[in-house]
């Protein structure tokens, strides 16, 4: 082997990313290696590992709207540099399957950034591994039959067991880039996401009067983004969208909600942008903005930042009326996740 020592910094919502860490953990044990698994959840401080021996440090995390969740992200900038060390990271992405056909997910900025980040930290990139494991966005879609998920599990764990064979016998792997071309192009996307997407996607869940109070979303939210707000959990923009609460709530209270969110969508996009700009003309500042492309992208800024503002009032208007029985029927019955057939997604386990 090429390697005396693993060391594995991993973040994980649902299971996914957690699954493919004890994968690679388990080929190192196997061939003698030395190993160590550290989550990063709510980090405040980075134990670097020690580089006695041959080190191999490796990154395993989600693809959230094609970057690194910004914990990670965070993580990576914070991690302290070093001189010569190996690292890998492999990220999980919304992979699914139709029929025999196994659907790939995609990876945008989730490799490239990092990779970037720890080459100015020292680090030799000596593996970039993206994996598509079951996408567990219940936002978008209900969780995958349970089938399913047993056969892309199935598919990747030795996808996963062959990527870690090879860089422990200290060959280099970078499966990440063959995607390369698509991944820039996605980049307006990425960004988009992590300026403003997210933030959207922080105040897509609510609770139920289903919920008991229990605190577990709370206690188990990987960065802190739940309190308890009038004896009803709030979640704030810190939400990194993970789905580890949805999929924790042994009470089924937490709903994804589609039709607030869609009416947020239709009310920006048909009533608040065209007021904007009929104002904006009513001033004569509209062609001003169109004749300059540092001005139509100013605009475009500013109009997501009220949009953002209109979401947040929104939410906290929306949590405030969930105390009330109607509203919670209402919010209840028009979210997709109310019903048995949008699936919570559950991971296998390793």
């Amino acid at each position: 082997m090429e390697y005396d020592n693993l060391t594995i910094y991993y973040f994980s919502g649902t299971g996914n990313a957690k699954n493919a860490s004890l994968w690679i953990l388990k080929v190192a044990e196997e061939n003698g290696l030395k190993t160590q698994l550290i989550n990063i959840d709510r980090f405040k401080t980075i134990d670097p590992p020690e580089l006695t021996g041959r080190t191999l440090i490796g990154f395993c995390s989600p693809t959230h709207g094609f970057n690194l969740p910004p914990i990670v992200l965070k993580f990576i900038r914070k991690f302290p540099k070093v001189n010569n060390a190996d690292a890998f990271i492999l990220n999980t992405r919304g992979g699914l399957k139709l029929s025999q056909l196994f659907i790939p997910g995609l990876s945008g900025l989730a490799q490239i950034l990092p990779a970037l980040m720890l080459r100015m930290k020292g680090f030799r990139i000596v593996g970039m591994q993206p994996l598509d494991l079951p996408s567990n966005w219940l936002i978008l879609h209900p969780g995958l039959k349970t089938e399913v998920i047993n056969s892309i599990y199935n598919r990747c764990k030795q996808i996963v067991n062959d990527f870690a064979l090879k860089m422990l016998n200290g060959k280099r792997s970078y499966k990440a880039l063959i995607s390369l071309p698509i991944d820039i192009a996605l980049l307006p996307i990425a960004l988009g996401y992590y300026l403003i997407g997210r933030f959207f996607l922080a105040k897509t869940l609510v609770a139920t009067d289903l919920c008991n109070s229990c605190e577990k979303c709370i206690n188990q939210c990987p960065v802190n983004a739940i309190t308890m707000v009038n004896e009803r959990p709030f979640w704030s923009y810190n939400c990194e969208s993970c789905m580890r609460c949805v999929n924790a709530c042994n009470q089924r209270a937490i709903e994804t909600t589609h039709t607030f969110s869609a009416t947020l969508l239709v009310i920006s996009s048909l009533v608040i942008s065209p007021f904007l700009i009929t104002t904006l003309k009513y001033f004569g500042a509209w062609e001003f903005i169109n004749q300059s492309v540092i001005m139509e992208n100013m605009w475009s800024l500013m109009n997501a930042i009220i949009f953002l503002i209109f979401v947040f009032i929104s939410y906290r208007i929306l949590h405030f009326l969930m105390r009330y029985k109607f509203v919670n029927t209402i919010i209840a019955y028009t979210s997709f996740s109310k019903y048995k057939f949008w699936r919570r997604y559950k991971a296998p386990r390793s």
